[in-house]
């Protein structure tokens, strides 16, 4: 099985682009970050016509998250509420960045991490909530749901200085500030593992370039696109590798998929 997390930054400008991209890489699940299109005008026709069943949760211009999937998912969820309830989740669900479902013995779950803007931002500490709270929505997920567990997503940050192309005075940059950085590693002591470094310890892999200052012809780049996994399911993966070719499109989104590859065996 193929599991592949990309944000498009807008479905409908990107449309072409998925299509072509499925068409040569016709993986299992395909997640998507930052679709920005409610849910009635989602292009759904144009991937349904490619054997994908699309489950998707929008809103206007910002945000949202798709999961396209080959086989019917289960048990979907949108948000954090349905799992650890309104109490806790408070207004965070306002913005539609988090759905789930499962396929097999695996639960996706496919996230648009806030970007928080800058550490002196009401935004930064929006983005440390959201984080906190997602601690707890895997807490109770993990303990009480059978399914192993690929997590993936846009998690804008860089989780070590080998995720950056200079890492020099980044400690106090969005994306990779120590907070940040501490709110993603409680994440993941629930027992995540970064699947793309299962392969690659190298520095100068990326996910994510800026469309300023040439960023991608220089490799001027970021990972912060990226794919954890439950124990288990880590042992299965059997490769995962990030395409740069849909960023050396014209008018390509500022991201490019990270691909996981699952064995299928027992």
């Amino acid at each position: 099985m193929k599991i592949a997390t990309w944000n498009v930054n807008s479905i409908r400008s990107r449309q072409e682009q998925v299509i072509n991209w499925l068409q040569l890489n016709p993986v299992e699940v395909l997640c998507l970050q930052e679709t920005k299109v409610i849910d009635r005008d989602f292009p759904r026709e144009a991937f349904e016509s490619l054997g994908y069943h699309l489950y998707i949760s929008g809103q206007k211009s910002y945000n949202g998250v798709a999961i396209f999937s080959q086989k019917p998912l289960e048990d979907i969820t949108v948000g954090f509420s349905p799992i650890i309830g309104e109490n806790l989740t408070g207004e965070l669900d306002e913005q539609k960045r988090l759905i789930t479902g499962v396929i097999g013995d695996i639960r996706i779950i496919n996230l648009y991490v806030p970007n928080g803007s800058s550490l002196d931002s009401d935004k930064y500490i929006y983005k440390l909530k959201w984080l906190e709270t997602l601690r707890k929505y895997l807490d109770k997920i993990i303990n009480y749901q059978p399914e192993e567990l690929c997590i993936c997503g846009d998690f804008n940050i860089a989780l070590e200085d080998k995720d950056i192309y200079d890492a020099k005075g980044k400690e106090n940059h969005i994306m990779s500030s120590a907070k940040e950085r501490e709110a993603l590693e409680k994440v993941l002591e629930i027992g995540l593992q970064d699947a793309f470094r299962k392969f690659t310890s190298d520095p100068g892999h990326y996910s994510w370039w800026d469309y300023r200052s040439g960023g991608f012809a220089r490799n001027r780049g970021w990972r912060i696109d990226h794919l954890y996994l439950t124990p288990q399911l880590y042992e299965k993966a059997v490769n995962c590798l990030i395409d740069r070719e849909p960023r050396k499109q014209e008018k390509p989104s500022d991201h490019t998929p990270v691909i996981l590859e699952i064995s299928s065996q027992k």
